[in-house]
């Protein structure tokens, strides 16, 4: 996400790291933050973290990268990284202020300790559910966003079949009861198809529906 004055990352899974030099050098990067520490978000931290040294080492980047996460885990500590990165800790009752953008936390269902982010600047409002089972919370986080990115791991027939994820309908049912504008479908299922997501996703909400993919901006 880009603001004004800000460049922030939310999670860093596999393959993140090659796609979003496409938008951004990484010395422009200000700040990432994680949802949790399942591999499949934080996959290429190690390989930003290298990047970064040889950025500062070579002098075209200035400032250690800040790594945002939660202290409920031994791998926190790996969030810092010599001089060149250096993690800090998030929780549900203290909001983040990165320049203009306002980060809150929200605790989701999930086997291990994992956060919804709620990011707002004056105007707008992105919200990000993050690995999750369904709890009322969500849609209390979600409430007015102008856009949401909802995971959505499983197809509506397959609810309840992995503990931690939505369902497409799940995702629509918590966009439409939180009044959001405008809702993406992300983490999807490996399998199947993907159209199904949003047709299931449509029955619940009546707002736009798309799923996320590589190069997708959108513009708040």
């Amino acid at each position: 996400m880009r603001s004004d004055n800000q460049a922030l990352l939310l999670d860093c899974g596999s393959g993140v790291l090659s796609r979003l030099q496409r938008h951004i050098g990484l010395e422009e990067l200000d700040a990432v933050v994680l949802s949790h520490y399942h591999w499949d978000h934080i996959a290429d931290i190690g390989c930003l973290q290298y990047a970064v040294r040889v950025q500062m080492d070579l002098g075209s980047r200035r400032k250690p990268l800040a790594v945002y996460g939660h202290a409920a885990s031994t791998r926190f500590a790996d969030l810092s990284y010599l001089d060149y990165c250096q993690g800090y800790p998030v929780d549900e009752a203290r909001p983040l202020q990165l320049g203009e953008l306002r980060l809150t936390f929200s605790r989701n269902v999930h086997p291990d300790p994992c956060f919804s982010i709620r990011l707002e600047r004056t105007g707008s409002t992105l919200v990000y559910i993050s690995d999750t089972g369904w709890c009322d919370a969500l849609v209390n986080t979600a409430r007015g966003a102008d856009l949401l990115l909802c995971e959505a791991s499983l197809y509506d027939e397959y609810r309840g079949r992995i503990p931690g994820h939505l369902t497409a309908g799940e995702a629509g049912a918590i966009a439409a009861r939180a009044g959001v504008r405008r809702l993406v479908l992300t983490h999807l299922p490996h399998f199947g198809r993907h159209h199904l997501l949003v047709e299931q996703a449509r029955s619940r909400f009546e707002g736009p529906v798309e799923l996320a993919g590589p190069g997708k901006c959108w513009q708040l």
